[in-house]
């Protein structure tokens, strides 16, 4: 470990000196990646200092317990040594949990996608409810929300909403949604007060850059048609909404909520991009299920991952067990306590694969 951190460090030093190097402040793409990596190893740096101090503090108490000239230097060395000891401990956890590899997509803006399931209109009320909980969510998170595509249902639900994102480590913590999210209680329209049971699925998406993802103009076929609002009924009169179908894959990506064609286009390209990255990211992670099938944030999105029940005001998460006897606030965006437990499994799967 000790090693691992020593090169750490070097490399932070070299960073810190390339920040101040007239070539890389004249290129503002490679100063960004030099900051982003310098910021990126300050923390753990700066528990490694802290670490040395302690190793050199108990070297010099153990000094002074060994020689034993001053029973009173002796005693004082005995206490710190009692305090020091369980801190270094504590700084090795801290510095094995910093040690682990950050998911290079966490950095990312994300993408996601919300579709009502099974459960008919209440479904559709579901998946309005789960938009306004990240809607939420985001504002405290401080990141812009932009919605790409929408399709309501009339009722304050939507059928699917399309959005994206953007802020500091949004994918890192949103990519824990991903799932089929089950909704329990009673409908308005439920006369007898039988509990129902409906569901919405949510997929996040790490959002792609142009290099990240090149496609070929000539494997798209884009389609324009008239933008329809709830019931079906035109919403505009000229052709603006866009239909893009990637051939090769045959992924269909459509965009309605602008009047101009060419945003709806340039928004249906951003969302099969990030189709086409996160597909190539899949395909590369099936590679690694053998060495690691983590219940957190990988594996089969059609899985349930959360119930959210009415009746009892309560919200469990399967993944980890976690239940919160807090709906109404889950509801507005108070979901942290979820994303920290989840992040914390995860890190603890990436560290036990490690050992």
């Amino acid at each position: 470990m000790i090693e691992k951190l020593e090169a750490l460090e070097k490399r932070y030093l070299e960073l810190q000196q390339q920040l101040g190097d007239p070539e890389v402040l004249s290129k503002p793409a490679l100063f960004r990646e030099v900051a982003k990596e310098e910021a990126d190893l300050s923390e753990v740096v700066a528990k490694y200092r802290e670490y040395l101090k302690i190793l050199k503090n108990i070297e010099g108490d153990e000094k002074v317990v060994q020689d034993n000239e001053d029973q009173e230097l002796t005693e004082m060395a005995e206490q710190e040594l009692a305090e020091l000891r369980p801190q270094k401990q504590e700084m090795e956890e801290k510095l094995r949990w910093l040690l682990i590899p950050k998911d290079p997509q966490d950095s990312r803006n994300a993408i996601v996608e919300i579709r009502a399931g099974t459960g008919g209109d209440e479904a559709g009320l579901f998946a309005g409810e789960l938009y306004r909980m990240y809607q939420y969510f985001a504002e405290k998170q401080g990141w812009k929300l932009e919605i790409i595509s929408s399709n309501p249902q009339g009722i304050g639900g939507f059928r699917e909403v399309v959005f994206s994102l953007s802020g500091k480590d949004v994918y890192g913590k949103m990519k824990f949604e991903g799932g089929v999210h089950r909704v329990q209680r009673v409908p308005v329209t439920e006369a007898s007060g039988r509990i129902h049971t409906s569901a919405a699925s949510v997929a996040v998406l790490p959002e792609a850059e142009e290099i990240d993802i090149e496609i070929d103009p000539n494997d798209l076929r884009i389609d324009v048609f008239r933008s329809s609002g709830p019931g079906g009924q035109s919403v505009n009169t000229t052709d603006s909404a866009v239909r893009v179908t990637h051939i090769p894959t045959g992924l269909v990506v459509s965009c309605q909520d602008e009047k101009s064609q060419h945003k709806n286009k340039a928004k249906a390209l951003k969302v099969l991009r990030a189709r086409l990255y996160d597909k190539a990211l899949e395909e590369e992670q099936a590679k690694l299920t053998a060495k690691r099938r983590s219940m957190v944030s990988t594996g089969d999105r059609s899985a349930k991952i959360r119930t959210y029940n009415y009746p009892q005001n309560r919200v469990t998460d399967h993944r980890i067990g976690l239940t919160l006897y807090q709906l109404d606030h889950v509801l507005q965006g108070a979901i942290e306590p979820f994303i920290e437990q989840l992040q914390i499994a995860d890190r603890s799967e990436l560290l036990e694969a490690m050992n």
